[in-house]
């Protein structure tokens, strides 16, 4: 409803009225149920007719809950988001046991699901599906420090249980219950009215990232880019999906109406629709009220606006009029029957909004800090944009400010992209509202006005730039991205440059230039290597809380099968999404990069051992430049061996515990040292290299090691696994698979064998140590190798010191071949315990396979130095407690 023009209304805080007492934008009627249905308010059975469902949204209800329901229909939905923020919506798939939140039904078809937030969608429902997505960051629109509760409906466990009343307010029957996407706190629809509107982000509050202290201008990129989410997990063009999304909903509505006395008809919303041929199907009778077809094509398209303001065209733009009677063979009815809508002609209508002189439009001051959610004010066809401003003023306090200081903005807030246009002046507000709903009117129901106030935003977009030649200077750097992208250094300057990885971090002041780059960078190749770029936020260290400590979040999808990307989702769930990276889409160097002001922070690390490697070297690399030189990791273990993951207690390997308790493990786990070691490799050139085809040998590298270093039968078996995963990646997504692999080749080599010792020389602390018989030696900086096996032992030795991870020593084991290699796995047998040193030479006298912490190849005769890398590293181990529980 409207309001006299005398008296403009003033909306309430963050939310629309519903009319009197009734349900808000409901379109009730009773149905016979010839089944059980669930009643969407209390779950339990509706039976007969006992029942009630909403035209527009299929909500259900008992006669007896109707005056008690709090959920607003999907019609009006656009009308409650208090900040409009865009979803991030992934590929189409198969979710069981989740319902849409537009049409309310199950998900029985592939749908979509938003990557940040817990919305899921049919594909036909997206396009009414309004931009209500958790805000993550700040993005030059809105800058406030206090965060709302996100409540999102439905899709909970039937086990959640109401914060206040303690019942059960989850189903996995139909959309109940309400979740805050922030702090997770569960809730019925009635109870959560009585929440405190500030949420704290909830148990975990010490390691979100507060979206207030992050900045990203992010108006050209996709939310796909802006949460750094891969490419390879975007679905088809919008428009693609729009024509596909039609299609499917057309065949599901083709299905109900078979019934032979009713008719189907095509619904367009506007021109936009007839363009794109994305339509609506309705079914309605043969004979029916123009008025019911009417009521039927705007239920159609989630409007529940009075039909007698809207009118039907056929393709030929002529109005069908009220008195109109058409039937199959052209024949008028006579006049006494009323007005009548019988099967058409045309096979396809459009639905229009009939012209207005005046209306009342909804102002919304958000950006302005007033303590108010909108305003409404009444237009006539007089009323432009100046007019709207200097009436709107007064109502908000700034009436002694200058007009010219504010501009009206119109918002479009779709599903997957919020569209921002600043309206001129000059323009008729009534013109400007009727060509919206000419294109849409389902775009209308979704549009906003903003009035803002006149400011210079700064645009500053950070683009990570990898894949470049390492050790240059910046302006070497800077004329590389001349010549292969041809950058505008008026409006891009490189901020960062990383030297030692070859990457740089460019700032860019122009929308456009940003996104130029970001596409061309993916095409480029430099020294044959191809370049990756990532979009990163600006994180304000100042705003940042004192007690919070972020957890930085590494993830490896290619480790663990396909549970690091269900462990991307989940994390992007419950922390903030850009706390979370993907490890394959330019590695560690973004993620440190984004916290490198942040004074306090952990870092947990998903995958295998190899994983954690990476990230520890890169963390040795660029802990100069961080503020938090030494931040504590944590391991979740995706890979075969997880050996260190074992040490600290995080398990032998992820079997799908729940994240959540994963992350509060972290947070209670203590604080350890471990040592590193830095190892030497300087091959020296072969006297017989042309006659024995021994490859020339690199020049001197050096390599980080965790866990363990292994020279002979223990690396040679790794290599052959090596090559077996390379030639067929796909079988190896499972750690009983890969541990399969590892005892086939472990059997061919049974019979082998290598008199390593005199292959080799062993120099510890200065001091020759002469080898026994082995095939195998080992340097161990953790208990625990091979998947778990103890290969130092237990027993207590005079000669030794006891072994931990922190003693600044590595231990020196040999293996007599496969055998023993079994029965150490097997904890039948200890390794031969050889030395323990801080410092150590090895001289390979012929070419012998190695391995560092899973990694082999074949290194050429030479040295081998293995000397402790500079300070330990902080390493978080799961405290005993949390263990037990």
């Amino acid at each position: 409803g409207g309001s006299p023009a005398s008296s403009p209304v003033l909306g309430g805080r963050g939310r629309a009225a519903a009319g009197g007492s009734s349900p808000p934008g409901h379109a009730f009627r009773r149905v016979t149920l010839t089944k059980p249905t669930f009643c969407h308010y209390c779950t339990d059975f509706i039976w007969g007719l006992a029942g009630y469902q909403c035209e527009v949204c299929n909500f259900m209800s008992h006669e007896k809950c109707l005056k008690n329901v709090k959920i607003p229909c999907s019609c009006i939905a656009p009308s409650l988001v208090r900040v409009p923020v865009a979803h991030c919506f992934g590929p189409p798939g198969h979710y069981k046991r989740k319902f849409c939140a537009v049409c309310r039904k199950s998900l029985e078809s592939p749908a979509f699901r938003c990557e940040v937030c817990e919305l899921h969608v049919h594909t036909d429902c997206i396009l009414f599906a309004c931009s209500d997505c958790r805000q993550c960051h700040q993005d030059g629109h809105l800058d406030h420090d206090t965060y709302h509760h996100h409540w999102r409906e439905g899709n909970l466990s039937s086990s959640a249980r109401c914060e206040f009343c303690k019942k059960t307010c989850g189903s996995s029957e139909v959309l109940s219950g309400m979740r805050c996407e922030w702090c997770g706190i569960l809730a019925h629809a009635a109870c959560c009215v009585i929440v405190p509107p500030e949420c704290t982000f909830g148990r975990l509050r010490n390691m979100i990232l507060p979206p207030s202290c992050v900045q990203l201008f992010s108006r050209n990129f996709s939310k796909l880019h802006c949460f750094r989410i891969s490419e390879n997990l975007q679905t088809e063009s919008d428009e693609d999906d729009d024509v596909d999304g039609s299609t499917q909903g057309s065949t599901k509505d083709i299905q109900i109406s078979t019934d032979s006395s009713k008719q189907t008809l095509k619904i367009f919303d506007g021109n936009d629709a007839v363009k794109r041929n994305q339509f609506r199907l309705i079914s309605v009778p043969r004979i029916a009220k123009n008025e019911e077809v009417v009521e039927a094509a705007l239920r159609a398209y989630y409007i529940n606006d009075d039909q007698q303001e809207y009118e039907l065209q056929t393709f030929t733009q002529q109005v069908l009029l009220s008195d109109d009677v058409i039937n199959r063979n052209d024949a008028a009815e006579d006049s006494n029957l009323g007005s009548v809508f019988r099967e058409s002609v045309p096979e396809a209508w459009i639905i229009r909004a009939k012209p207005k002189d005046e209306e009342v439009i909804r102002i919304y001051p958000a950006w302005l800090k007033v303590g108010m959610a909108y305003v409404s004010l009444r237009v006539n066809k007089d009323s432009t944009v100046q007019t709207v401003i200097k009436e709107v003023l007064p109502l908000l306090g700034r009436q002694t400010e200058c007009l010219q200081n504010f501009k009206l903005v119109e918002v479009l807030m779709g599903s997957k992209q919020v569209q921002r246009m600043v309206l001129d002046n000059q323009e008729l507000i009534l013109s400007r509202l009727k060509d919206i709903r000419k294109t849409s009117i389902r775009q209308m129901n979704q549009t906003r006005f903003y009035i803002v106030e006149n400011s210079e935003s700064i645009v500053q977009v950070n683009l990570f730039v990898g894949g470049l030649p390492p050790q240059l200077s910046p302006e070497e750097y800077t004329n590389i991205l001349k010549e292969e992208l041809a950058i505008k250094t008026n409006v891009v300057s490189v901020s960062h440059v990383y030297q030692a990885q070859g990457a740089v971090v460019l700032q860019i002041s122009c929308f456009s230039e940003a996104e130029r780059i970001y596409m061309l960078v993916k095409d480029t190749v430099v020294n044959d290597k191809p370049l990756n770029a990532v979009v990163i936020p600006a994180v304000m260290a100042s705003k940042i809380p004192h007690n919070c400590c972020p957890l930085l979040v590494f993830v490896n999808p290619k480790s663990g099968g396909l549970k690091g990307r269900d462990l991307l989702y989940s994390f992007r769930k419950l922390l903030n999404p850009h706390q979370v990276f993907e490890l394959t889409n330019g590695g560690p160097l973004p993620g440190f990069h984004t916290f490198c002001k942040v004074p306090s922070f952990r870092v947990l690390v998903c995958g295998g051992d190899g994983t954690v490697g990476w990230v520890l070297g890169a963390l040795e690399e660029i802990r100069h430049k961080l503020v938090c030189s030494e931040p504590s990791v944590a391991i979740l273990p995706l890979g075969t061996g997880n050996d260190l993951g074992r040490v600290l207690r995080w398990g032998a390997g992820y079997s799908g515990e729940d994240p959540y308790s994963i992350l509060v493990s972290v947070d209670e786990a203590d604080d350890v040292l471990m040592d590193r070691w830095t190892i030497l490799l300087d091959a020296e050139e072969p006297a017989e290299s042309a006659e024995n085809g021994i490859a020339e040998p690199e020049p001197p590298k050096i390599v980080q090691m965790n866990n363990y270093c292994g020279l002979g039968i223990d690396a040679e078996l790794s290599l052959d696994f090596h090559h077996a995963r390379e030639e067929e990646p796909g079988k190896f997504n499972s750690r009983f698979h890969n541990k399969g692999v590892y005892v086939k080749v472990g059997l061919q080599k049974i019979s082998h064998t290598r008199n390593l010792h005199k292959d080799i020389k062993l120099q510890v602390d200065q001091h020759e140590v002469e080898l026994p018989s082995i095939e195998g030696l080992i340097f161990i900086n953790i208990p625990s190798w091979g998947s778990g096996a103890d290969l130092w032992g237990s027993e207590s030795d005079n000669r030794f010191e006891k072994p931990r991870i922190d003693d600044g020593l590595l231990e020196v084991v040999g293996v007599t071949g496969v055998v023993h290699m079994g029965q150490v796995q097997g904890g039948f047998r200890s390794g031969i315990r050889i030395a323990q040193g801080s410092y150590f030479r090895v001289t390979l006298l012929k070419p012998i396979p190695v391995q560092v912490d899973g990694e082999p190849w074949i290194q050429a005769p030479g040295q081998i130095i293995i000397s402790a890398a500079g300070p330990k590293v902080h390493m978080l181990k799961k405290s005993k407690q949390k263990q037990k529980k």
